[in-house]
């Protein structure tokens, strides 16, 4: 079973993203990370009980239970005639994982705004990068 404490947090980023997305369908958090965390691991890494490491839980669960707050902050930084409910669930989700991750984690500003983009980079594209990128500079400066 691999070490819960030597997972790259990028890595447990990415899966926060993917749990965060099938919760737009439904669902539980900890199943949602649970398969998240598991989906592409070895058969002898699933079958046994997998715990799941906190950061990734933290991610979800806080993300979830701060959904409003954080499309809020959100809805603060764009153009005028744009609305959050007009974004890809990809740009939210990613904007929310990153803003949460500003304002909860120790995370420097400046890592957690590149992660998001590099997120966006992987399940999206560049536009979305660059508005990612766009959005995460301006909350940091007026931070």
């Amino acid at each position: 079973m691999t070490d819960v404490l030597l997972e790259s947090r990028r890595e447990l980023r990415q899966r926060a993203f993917q749990a965060l997305m099938s919760l737009e369908y439904e669902g539980d958090a900890i199943e949602s990370c649970r398969f998240a965390y598991t989906y592409d691991k070895d058969e002898e890494e699933t079958d046994a009980e997998v715990d799941i490491p906190a950061f990734l839980l933290n991610l979800v669960t806080g993300v979830l239970q701060s959904k409003e707050e954080l499309d809020k902050k959100i809805a603060q930084h764009l153009k005028a005639g744009w609305t959050v409910e007009r974004l890809t669930l990809v740009e939210k989700n990613i904007l929310r994982l990153g803003i949460f991750e500003i304002t909860e984690f120790d995370t420097p500003e400046r890592v957690a705004v590149n992660e998001a983009i590099e997120l966006s980079k992987q399940f999206s594209d560049e536009k979305s990068s660059k508005f990612i990128n766009g959005i995460l500079s301006q909350f940091i400066t007026e931070e």
